[in-house]
C-alpha cells in the first residue's frame, strides 16, 4: 500500500515539474513577444493558457485520490496539501503571461515610447523565482526556498524603477501617457507573478517545516 502511495507522491513531483514547466514557458513567450512586439508569439502565450488549466486540474485530482486513498502521515499530509495550494498559485502566473500578452497585443500597432531595459530584467527575475520555488519544492530544499523569498525585493526594487521612469516619460510629454499605463500594468504583471513565486515557496516551506515561510 505505501509502496503505490510512494510512487503517487514521486508521479505528484514530475507532474508539479510539467507544471513548472508550462509557466515558465508561458512566461518567456510572452517576454519575447513583448520584446519584439509580436502578435504571434503574443497569441501562443496566450494558448499556453489553457494546457496550464488542464494541467491544474490533473494535480487537483490526484492529490484529492492520494487524500482519500491512502492514510496520508502529517508528513504526507502537508506535502500534499502545499501543492494543492502552489497550484493555485502556479495557474494564476498562467493567468497573468496571458495578460501581459494581450496587452503586447494592444500595443503591437506602435512604436514603444522607450527601449524596453528594465521590464525583461523583471520578467528574468520572476521566472528565476518560479523555477527555483518548484525546484525546491521537487528537491525539499528549505536553504533555496527562503531563497525564493528574499529574491523577491530584487523584482520590487526593478518595479520601483520601471515606475519612475514612465511616470518621468508622462511628465515630459502628455502624449506618451496610454502606453506607459499599459507598461506599467505589464510590470505589474510580473511583479503578481514575482508574488506568487513567494507563495510557492512559502508552502515549500511548509510541506518542509509545517510552518509557513516567514512565520
Amino acid at each position: 500500500m505505501r509502496n503505490k502511495f510512494d510512487e503517487q507522491l514521486i508521479q505528484l513531483n514530475d507532474m508539479l515539474i510539467e507544471m513548472g514547466g508550462l509557466i515558465e514557458t508561458a512566461i518567456s513567450l510572452a517576454t519575447q513577444a513583448m520584446k519584439e512586439q509580436s502578435v504571434e508569439l503574443a497569441r501562443r502565450a496566450i494558448a499556453f493558457d489553457q494546457d496550464v488549466d488542464q494541467k491544474e486540474k490533473d494535480i487537483e485530482a490526484l492529490c484529492l485520490k492520494l487524500l482519500l486513498q491512502q492514510q496520508p502521515v502529517a508528513k504526507d499530509l502537508r506535502l500534499i496539501s502545499a501543492a494543492l495550494k502552489m497550484i493555485t498559485d502556479m495557474e494564476r502566473i498562467g493567468d497573468q503571461s496571458a495578460d501581459i500578452s494581450e496587452i503586447t497585443i494592444m500595443m503591437s500597432g506602435e512604436p514603444y515610447i522607450k527601449k524596453l531595459e528594465h521590464i525583461p530584467q523583471m520578467a528574468a527575475a520572476t521566472v528565476k523565482m518560479v523555477t527555483e520555488s518548484i525546484d525546491a519544492f521537487v528537491k525539499k530544499d528549505l536553504e533555496l526556498a527562503n531563497s525564493v523569498i528574499e529574491y523577491d525585493d530584487v523584482v520590487d526594487d526593478l518595479f520601483d524603477v520601471i515606475k519612475n521612469d514612465l511616470i518621468d516619460l508622462i511628465r515630459a510629454d502628455s502624449a506618451n501617457g496610454e502606453q506607459a499605463i499599459d507598461l506599467l500594468m505589464i510590470a505589474k504583471y510580473f511583479e503578481r507573478i514575482g508574488d506568487h513565486a513567494v507563495n510557492i515557496a512559502e508552502w515549500v516551506v511548509f510541506s518542509i517545516t509545517g510552518k509557513r515561510g516567514g512565520e
